[in-house]
This record gives structure tokens, C-alpha cells and sequence, in this order.
């Protein structure tokens, strides 16, 4: 494992143990993740010195090799300027938010670990270079994103906006996954570096690369998505100051980045980037002039200087991407302080309102000083690093706009926009800061500590610094620009003075024009007109949603009716209709049937014949639920004697569980069905009926003939026992071979056992009865069996079960209790040898813990909801998430000793006389099949079967009455 993995491990480790920390130590469990993210910052430091020096650092491991999806991480030059922004920034902002949270804040443990999930993706995204990579991080950054906007749960808006922004991301990203995969398969390599060494050309490339701007765009809030960014600010300040200005938004200007220097020349690519980011400054600058909460003034003006990145990078040129990459970062120092302002004035003052806002300069004069210092860097006054920044930028597109007129086109936009800075950043310091005629002090309702100030301190520090070390940054960057020679930047180096010039003149001009512009914006801001929101793209985002939503519910109303045999009829029809359909129209029959294997089959397709016939005909639930678990178990016999004794064995265990959960739902139904059809309906379904039998019947007989060479299956044998060490090779294929499918349908059955939960749990799905002690249930049991019991005395009867004495005397069957008192343990000991045999014979994880879920069901028709709870205090979900959690570990375990997902080992334990016990590290994962199954089983015992019989007993009238109708 290289460093740059041990990092991204060690974050992911604190991310994951940062909600008991901060649960713990509150808000200065902060301070604890700034030093872990400083530590980060100074190994990546560290690791980016010879990546500067044009050796870039690869690390490599084997993740899903078939997929071509790898762990390659790559630290160029390039990668560790967005590495070091990444580590550095964030450590600022943990060490912000030890002052701008209180211990007592909701939902501080989870915003703690959330934040640090999202630095860790950020950072795997910029030094990812398998793109299926870094699109998993990419979405992940969406994720917490989410998750960090939407924070304050109790505001509709923050909600709002989370979800606008989820929607609004997660499409671009699913766009450029698209654009991915196209371009992987036309190069042939999922590599960055490869592909931008050697681009590939043609029409499916072109595709693919504006797949990749539409993600790229989208992510970095760019015309038309450029709204979701300031609806974003009803997050907390520090989410503004580190997503949206210094990580987050900044990954699609990355990506932009990487495509530029060899996709440049695909037809349209210049313009487009050049009118979307031209026109996103311009739009953001107006208004940003428009706002009266300062955070929205700086939530327009990250638009807008967005607008600008995207703008000179989409030139296509090296040197402007040089200098696209110089404004990026003094962007990113200037942006986030600016937040981090409001953050404290806010929190101060509880008031974001200009309008209202007065002579916080003179309360705050440090904070102010600091706010003035950053905001002119982002206005592009000397000596700060934006002066530098944006006298390079005009410098290059100056230069370019000889050669090639889209330069010049940006070079007037840009100068244009950053008229707009000036004016909006001279709006903010006024708004924020000045003392304005009529309106009083603003009162402090809580002092900041001195602390509060000193990240935006340590960046403004950061802008003076960089502005007059310009040309010790000038190699560092000239070394992350891809295809920059040596020479190409002449003498426009970065530096405070280049002498009089061209720039240097366009520069006072938009400082000068900028302040000229702010004093009238002040003055008619208040009697402008509300911007026409009716043509905007937010508001046509809310009207598409609308409809989409409109659209749902008159779908839902025709569709859902509530009526279960509506649903299976739309369902069976439209089946019987698409398979008959192509069954006609293939028109593919074998040419010889087999209709029986074996005489044995002709009795068993009798009974279950019969069954499902008087099923039809049943006049009460349980009757008919009865006669359909016949079938089910007549399956299971087809199934043994084709050869498949897993698939028996598990369809009759199923089949077991499906009755019971059957019977435990109809308690609720009455016991009657006095639903009497009408002629044309019974008509209705006997067609339906016929037809589904005939079309699946069809499709088997088409499909067992359309075989015409050997079956895969034929190597599955040798396989299991080479690759999985395994004679059974269905336990094989379940937990080895195809254990990613297993993985996804434990998630299924995981989600199955929340909705059954949801739908019968009032509260919370928590077993909250009375424990029952075990030890004091035994001591009653023996006092019991120590003396004779009177058959006439209810009460004196023998407990064979823990919860005898809880159960009512007219409910009670000794013959049952002694019965499950019997067979309980010995099915457990047979679940745990269907699971530990299951490798090598029939069985395996899913029947042992069907099996063990039988011997619960047994516990619990037995004793009763008290019974259950005794005989497995845990919690279900527990077991449930242990069992998950214990899979994908499994799963993701052979990665730390550099094997595949998944890999399996085993090794043989001689024990002498007794043979030899293989042991097989598939065997831990289905130990987690195990307990999920047999989590799930619980789950529903307690939801279909405790949780029910709590409201007979708690309302046993109206239980009586319900179940009479």
C-alpha cells in the first residue's frame, strides 16, 4: 500500500469513527479532525515535491480487474495543486467550525462525519486516474454534498435545496458515466493518463466528450444549471466556505482541465465553453448586485467568478489554462474567507440583511480588516494574489486574441465581469460592514472569540503571501498545466510588476470602473424591480418538477387504486401480452417434448393440480393459503428429483416461512372470503389464468429446447472445486463465484424487512416490551417441575418455555410447548450445520438461517410475543446490519493483501482420525448470509406477529370486531 492510499484509508477510517467522536467531545472533536486533515496536507506536501519536478507518483491495486475497475491513484503536478487545495482548505474550515458550533447543535456527530466522507472523496476524486474511479468518488461528493446542504433537517428550504442540487449533479454525473464508459471503450484503456497521451478520434469521442462537459458543467454551477449553487447557501457557513468555494464546484473546472489540452480541437468544444462561461459571469455579477443578504452576494459572485474559470479555460490554449488555473486558486483563498465572514456575522449578529446591518465595522474592526484584505484580492487590487491572478489572465487572452478571436471575445467578457466583481465586492464590504444613515448599530447577541477569526485570518494571510511570492508559485503551476513548454510564457511570469502595460492598464480600468459602477448600483438596488423570476432557470426547474410531480400523481390515482387484484391483473396482462406477443412472432418450437423425467412426477403435478384447483375454490384465507403452500412443496419435490437438493431443500424452507408469515398476516383479515364476483369478472380471471399457464408454459418448453450447445454449467463443478474449494456448486456459485449478486440481494431483503417494519411499526421498529430475565423464567420453571401440578389449577400448570407463566391459560398447548422445548436446539444445531456443510453438501448460509428462523417461529407460536423476546433479545436491525456489514467486509477483505474482490483462500485442517476440516474464507461471508436471513425472520415475527398481538391486547374490542366483519 503506497501513501497516497494510506491516506485516503486513514481518512476514510476517521470519517467512519467521527460520529462517537464528536458524539463524545462535541465541537472540539474539530480540532482533533483539522490536525488529522493538516497531517493529511502535509504528506500530500510532502509526496507533490517530485510530482513538481515531472515524476509523477502512480499507486495501483486490484480491485475488479474484469470491470477494468481499479485502485490507480496518480499524483501529478497538476493533481496535487487541486490535492494540497483540497487537505489545506478543509483543515481551515475544521478548525473554523470549532467556534461556529455548539456542543448542543442537532446533528453535530453526523455533520462531523459527513464532512469528513466528503474531503475524503474529493481527494480520491482529484488523484484518481481510472475514470470508473473517479466517478465513484465524483458521486460521492454529490452524496455528502446532499447530505451537508439538507444539515438542518427542521428547515423546508435547506431541504429544498439539497434536493435541488442532488437532482441537478447526480444528472450531469449520470451523463458523464455515459460519456466514461464511451470513452474507455474508444480508446481502450479506463486510464486518464493514457487517454490524454493518446486521444482517440470520431464521432463516439465527440459524443463522449460533451457527455463529460454536461457533468463537468452541471457540477461547477454553470448556465444552465447555474441556480442550484445559490439555493445551496441554506447550509451552514462552513459547507459554503469549503464546497462551494474552495472543493466541490471546483471538480468540474478539474475535469475541464484534464479534457482540455487533448479534446480541445472536437468541434464546438471552445465555444461552448466560452459562451456558457462568458455568459455565467455576466449573470452572476448583475445578480449579485441585486442581493440584499451578503451571503447571497457571495453566493451570485461564485457563480460568476465560476463563470470566468470555465470562460478562459475552455480557450483551449495552454496558456490560458495557465492562467484559468492561477485565478482558480486565488479564487479559492479569497471565496472561502468571504464565507467565513458571514459565518461569523451571522452568528454574531443573527442578521445577514445589509438593510439592517450597521457599524458592525466598529464592533468587528479585525473581522472587517480581514474582509476588506480578501475582498480586494477577489477584486483584483495590488499586492494581493488576485491582482496577480487576473493581470495573468489578461495577459494570456491579450496575447491569444492576436492568434485566435474567441480570446479576444473572453478577454472583453472577462474585463466586463470583473467590473462586476469590483462593484459586488464593494457592495458586500458596505452591506456588511459600513454604518448607513437611519439605520441603528446592529446589537451583538454573542461575542466571537478570537479564535472564530483566525482561519479567515490564516487565508487572508495566505493572498498577501502568494501576492508577493507570485514567482515562486509561477514554476509550481507552469509544472500542472498539461502541454505547457518550457518558454511559452515569455516574460508574462507571474509577478507583482511586469511594468506599464496593456494589462496593467486593463486592470485599474476595472477597478476604477467597478468602484464608479458601485455608488449608483447602491443607490438604484432598492428601487429596481424584483428580478423576473418567470423566465429564470430556477423557476424552470420548480415548473418541470411541478409537473413531473402533477404528472406522478394523475399516473398514481389511474394505477394505484388500492386494489390488489387490479395490480395483479395490469401486471399478469401486460405479461401474457409481451411474451405471447413474441412467442407468435418467433414461432421457435423444438422439434421433440419431453413431458415427463420421471413416473414419480405424474402423482406430485396431480396433487399440486388438485391443490391449486379447491385453492381457487377456498371460501377461507387460511384454507387457501393452505392449499397454495401444497404447491409450493410439490415444487420442492420437482426439484430434489432433478438433481437439485439445495434448491429443494431451500424452496421448501421458504415455502415454510412464506405459510407462517401467510397465517400471521391473515390474523388481521377476516376469516371469510365474502368477496362474490361477478360473472364477467370470474370470466376475466379464468382467461387471465389460462393464458399466464399456457404463455409460461410455452416459454419454458421454447427455452429448454432452444439449447443447442453445451451449457456453461458443464464447468461449474470443476470450477467450484478449483476456484472455490467446493463440491456444492450452487453454495459455491451463491458465496464465491457470483457473490456480488448475493451482495445486492441482501440489500434487497434487507430493505424488505425495513418495509414490512415501516408498515406495521407505529414508532420505532425496537422491541421496547418488558425483558424477560432468563435466569428468573428458569427459576420459575423449576420451582414448577419440583412439585406436582393440579390439573385444575390454571396457574399451576408446568412452564416448559420461558415465557410459560406470561402466556393466557386458554391460548396455552403443553403438547406444543414440550414439542418446541424438544426440537428448538436441535434446529439450531441443524442451521448451524446446514451453514458450516453447506460448502460441500446441501445447505449453505440462506438455508441455515431459514432453518434457525424456524426454530424462532416455532419459539414464538408457542410462547407468544414474550417467548420471542426472551429467546433473542437483540435487536433484528442489528442483526440485520451485522450480517450486511459482515458480507461486504468479506468482500473488500482480499483488497488489503492485493487480491480481486471477493477472493477466496482456504486451508486444511488435518484432525488426525477424524479426517481433515476445510476451512474457506467464503464460509465468513456466509456466516453474514446467515444472520441477515435470520434477521429478517425475526423482523418479521416481531412486526406480522409481536407487534400485532401488542395492539389485540392493548384494543382486544376492536380486534374482535375487526376480525368478525
Amino acid at each position: 500500500m503506497g501513501a497516497m492510499t494510506g491516506v485516503l484509508l486513514a481518512l476514510s477510517i476517521v470519517s467512519l469513527i467521527a460520529h462517537p467522536i464528536a458524539r463524545r467531545f462535541g465541537r472540539r472533536a474539530f480540532l482533533f479532525f483539522a490536525v488529522v486533515m493538516a497531517a493529511s496536507f502535509a504528506v500530500m506536501v510532502a509526496l507533490s515535491i517530485p510530482a513538481f519536478s515531472g515524476d509523477a507518483l502512480v499507486e495501483h491495486l486490484e480491485w475488479i480487474p474484469w470491470l477494468q475497475l481499479n485502485l490507480t491513484f496518480r499524483l501529478d503536478a497538476f493533481a496535487a495543486l487541486f490535492a494540497l487545495l483540497v487537505t489545506g482548505a478543509g483543515a481551515l474550515v475544521l478548525l473554523y467550525c470549532n467556534n461556529y458550533f455548539d456542543d448542543g447543535d442537532t446533528g453535530l456527530p453526523r455533520f462531523s462525519a459527513v464532512f469528513m466522507g466528503f474531503a475524503t472523496s474529493m481527494l480520491g476524486l482529484v488523484i484518481s486516474d481510472n475514470l470508473y474511479l473517479l466517478f465513484i468518488f465524483w458521486e460521492a461528493t454529490t452524496v455528502f454534498s446532499f447530505l451537508l446542504i439538507g444539515h438542518v433537517l427542521r428547515l423546508r428550504t435547506a431541504n429544498s435545496a439539497a434536493l435541488q442540487a442532488l437532482m441537478i449533479t447526480t444528472l450531469g454525473g449520470l451523463a458523464m458515466f455515459v460519456g466514461f464508459v464511451l470513452l474507455v471503450h474508444a480508446s481502450g484503456t479506463p486510464l486518464l493518463s493514457e487517454i490524454i497521451a493518446d486521444p482517440p478520434r470520431g464521432t463516439i469521442v465527440t459524443v463522449s466528450v460533451y457527455l463529460v462537459l454536461l457533468g463537468a458543467i452541471s457540477k461547477s454551477a454553470i448556465f444552465p444549471f447555474h441556480f442550484w449553487l445559490p439555493g445551496a447557501m441554506a447550509a451552514p457557513t462552513p459547507v459554503s466556505a469549503y464546497l462551494h468555494a474552495a472543493a466541490m464546484v471546483k471538480a468540474g473546472v478539474f475535469l475541464l482541465v484534464r479534457m482540455s489540452e487533448p479534446f480541445a480541437d472536437v468541434p464546438g468544444y471552445r465555444w461552448v465553453l466560452v459562451i456558457l462561461g462568458g455568459y455565467t459571469m455576466i449573470h452572476g455579477g448583475i445578480r449579485a448586485l441585486r442581493q440584499f443578504d451578503i451571503k447571497l452576494i457571495v453566493a451570485h459572485g461564485t457563480v460568476s467568478q465560476l463563470g470566468l474559470l470555465v470562460m478562459v479555460i475552455g480557450v483551449g490554449d495552454p496558456r490560458a489554462t495557465f492562467a484559468g488555473l492561477v485565478l482558480l486558486f486565488a479564487h479559492a483563498v479569497a471565496k472561502a474567507p468571504l464565507f467565513l465572514t458571514v459565518g461569523i456575522i451571522d452568528s454574531s449578529t443573527g442578521v445577514r440583511d445589509l438593510r439592517r446591518l450597521s457599524g458592525v465595522a466598529s464592533q468587528f474592526p479585525v473581522l472587517a480588516f480581514i474582509a476588506v484584505l480578501v475582498a480586494a484580492s477577489m477584486s483584483g487590487v495590488p499586492p494581493f494574489f488576485g491582482f496577480v491572478a487576473k493581470e495573468s489572465a489578461f495577459t494570456e487572452l491579450l496575447a491569444l486574441g492576436r492568434e485566435q478571436p474567441i480570446a479576444m471575445v473572453a478577454l472583453c467578457v472577462a474585463v466586463a465581469g470583473s467590473m462586476l466583481t469590483v462593484a459586488y465586492m464593494c457592495r458586500f464590504i458596505w452591506g456588511a460592514f459600513a454604518r448607513k444613515p437611519g439605520v441603528p448599530d446592529t446589537p451583538i447577541e454573542e461575542t466571537p472569540s478570537r479564535t472564530f477569526l483566525v482561519a479567515p485570518a490564516l487565508f487572508a494571510i495566505i493572498t498577501i503571501v502568494y501576492g508577493f511570492g507570485a514567482p515562486m508559485l509561477d514554476p509550481l503551476v507552469q509544472a500542472a498545466v498539461p502541454g505547457l513548454v518550457s518558454g511559452d510564457l515569455g516574460v508574462t511570469h507571474l509577478a507583482l510588476w511586469h511594468g506599464l502595460s496593456v494589462p496593467l492598464l486593463l486592470s485599474a480600468l476595472v477597478i476604477g470602473v467597478g468602484i464608479f459602477f458601485f455608488f449608483p448600483a447602491k443607490r438604484i438596488a432598492g428601487a429596481l424591480p424584483p428580478a423576473a423570476e418567470r423566465f429564470s432557470a430556477s423557476h424552470m426547474y420548480w415548473l418541470a418538477t411541478h409537473w413531473l410531480d402533477l404528472l406522478a400523481v394523475r399516473l398514481t390515482s389511474i394505477t394505484q387504486r388500492g386494489s390488489l387484484p387490479f395490480y395483479l391483473a395490469v401486471i399478469l396482462t401486460t405479461l401474457v401480452c409481451t411474451l405471447g406477443g413474441t412467442i407468435l412472432a418467433t414461432n421457435q418450437w423444438p422439434e421433440e417434448l419431453e413431458f415427463i423425467a420421471n413416473p414419480v412426477e405424474i402423482p406430485i403435478a396431480v396433487v399440486m393440480i388438485v391443490a391449486a384447483v379447491f385453492a381457487i375454490r377456498a371460501r377461507t384465507r387460511f384454507q387457501a393459503g393452505v392449499l397454495v403452500g401444497v404447491t409450493g412443496y410439490g415444487m420442492a419435490v420437482i426439484f430434489a428429483l432433478h438433481g437439485a437438493p439445495d434448491l429443494g431443500l431451500t424452496q421448501l424452507l421458504v415455502e415454510t416461512i412464506t405459510l407462517i408469515a401467510f397465517v400471521l398476516v391473515i390474523r388481521r383479515l377476516p376469516a371469510r372470503m365474502r368477496e362474490h364476483a361477478t360473472r364477467s369478472h370470474r370470466v376475466g380471471r379464468l382467461l387471465l389464468g389460462l393464458g399466464l399457464g399456457l404463455v409460461l408454459g410455452a416459454v419454458a418448453v421454447i427455452s429448454l429446447g432452444g439449447r443447442i450447445a453445451d451449457p456453461i454449467s458443464l464447468a461449474l463443478p470443476q470450477l467450484a472445486v478449483e476456484g472455490g474449494h467446493g463440491f456444492n456448486v450452487v453454495n459455491v456459485m451463491l458465496v464465491d463465484i457470483r457473490a456480488w449478486d448475493t451482495m445486492g440481494e441482501l440489500s434487497v431483503i434487507l430493505a424488505a424487512a425495513t418495509g414490512v417494519a415501516s408498515l406495521v411499526f407505529l414508532n420505532t421498529r425496537i422491541d421496547r416490551s418488558p425483558h424477560l430475565s432468563r435466569r428468573a423464567a428458569r427459576d420459575a420453571t423449576r420451582a414448577h417441575l419440583m412439585r406436582v401440578a393440579d390439573p385444575g389449577d390454571p396457574e399451576s400448570r408446568m412452564n416448559w418455555l420461558l415465557a410459560g407463566s406470561k402466556l393466557d391459560p386458554r391460548r396455552r398447548s403443553i403438547i406444543l410447548e414440550v414439542i418446541v422445548r424438544l426440537i428448538f436446539h436441535a434446529l439450531l444445531l441443524l442451521s448451524i450445520f446446514l451453514l458450516l456443510s453447506g460448502h460441500n453438501s446441501p445447505g449453505g448460509g440462506f438455508a441455515g438461517g431459514l432453518a434457525a428462523g424456524l426454530a424462532l417461529v416455532a419459539r414464538y407460536l408457542a410462547g407468544g410475543r414474550y417467548e420471542l423476546r426472551a429467546t433473542v433479545p437483540l435487536d433484528a436491525g442489528r442483526i440485520l446490519g451485522i450480517g450486511l456489514a459482515l458480507s461486504v467486509s468479506m468482500a473488500m477483505l482480499p483488497l488489503f493483501f492485493g487480491q480481486p474482490a471477493l477472493s477466496s483462500t482456504w486451508v486444511d485442517v488435518d484432525l488426525g482420525i477424524f479426517g481433515s476440516l476445510p476451512l474457506v474464507t467464503s464460509t465468513l461471508f456466509d456466516i453474514g448470509v446467515y444472520l441477515v436471513v435470520f434477521g429478517l425472520i425475526l423482523d418479521v415475527l416481531r412486526s406480522l406477529g409481536s407487534e400485532i398481538d401488542e395492539h389485540e391486547e392493548s384494543d382486544p374490542v376492536s380486534f374482535a370486531e375487526e376480525h368478525a366483519q
